[in-house]
């Protein structure tokens, strides 16, 4: 069974193995990919339209099964590397190991946002970003330069404590704990991380920077503590809803996906007990 663990505890051996396992889906053209798969959701999903990775109640399942499909691409490189976690409320400056030259490097050079350290700035030459919304070629970030603080645990555990889990309008205009989650409502949770880091993080094609999957395996993890702390909660809606993943529906881009399926994550992976 996967184990999927905070990146802070990880072992020099398993940060090595994870970062040789992205390489070389990057090398391989698998990583982009993904990249692509994410944009397209992000330009697609809107609040008075269709909506399935993003602004509706699917947000969690979607990438959920994001996470999986790219978790498995990772362990088809190394079968014994697993997505680490980032909990943000306890790493929460630029100067955590997270961000360190023997991981994931650091925030970007001031004129251009452009990483200049550790396996994925530019001078390696195994990250050019492919998918991108500009001309730029590099991986870029500014850690904290758009938003000062990141989410803290007070705020984390003030959504956690919402017993629905999404309403109506579905979509960004929401109460309900996917959107205070999401971070369209509220204390802003996921969105706020994006922005906090910067660069390609804070566009549609943010999976071409490596934390984002860390990012959103903390994310899932706070679905899955929700889940435990509110077992008679119910995903929502549950049938006949316009535009938006009923329970039992399919979930684009798979034809074989339902949030009914994904609801319990023990059956893929289970995290460590920090």
């Amino acid at each position: 069974m996967t184990v999927r663990k905070n990146q802070a505890t990880l072992t020099a051996d398993e940060k090595r193995r994870f970062v040789d396992a992205l390489i070389a889906l990057k090398r391989s053209g698998r990583y982009d990919e993904f990249v692509t798969t994410h944009n397209a959701f992000i330009l697609g999903d809107t609040d008075n339209g269709e909506r399935t990775g993003h602004r509706s109640p699917s947000f969690l399942p979607w990438h959920r099964r994001f996470l999986l499909e790219f978790e498995r691409a990772l362990q088809s490189v190394d079968p014994t590397v697993a997505l680490p976690y980032w909990d943000w409320t306890a790493d929460r400056t630029a100067r955590s190991s997270l961000w360190a030259p023997d991981f994931l490097g650091g925030t970007g050079r001031g004129r251009d946002g452009q990483v200049m350290d550790g396996p994925f700035a530019a001078s390696t030459g195994d990250w050019p970003i492919n998918v991108r919304i500009d001309g730029r070629t590099y991986l870029r970030r500014s850690l904290g330069g758009a938003v000062r603080q990141l989410p803290t645990r007070a705020e984390v555990d003030s959504v956690l404590a919402m017993s629905t889990y999404d309403m109506a309008p579905w979509n960004s205009a929401s109460d309900g704990f996917r959107n205070h989650l999401e971070g369209w409502r509220g204390v802003n949770l996921h969105n706020r991380v994006h922005v906090w880091v910067g660069g390609q993080m804070g566009t549609g094609v943010s999976p071409n920077d490596p934390v984002f999957w860390l990012h959103h395996a903390f994310v899932d993890r706070l679905w899955a503590d929700w889940r435990r702390l509110h077992p008679g909660s119910a995903y929502l809606p549950g049938a006949g809803t316009p535009n938006v993943v009923d329970l039992d529906e399919t979930m684009k881009p798979w034809n074989d996906s339902t949030p009914a399926a994904l609801l319990d994550h023990t059956a893929h992976y289970t995290f460590d007990a920090a």
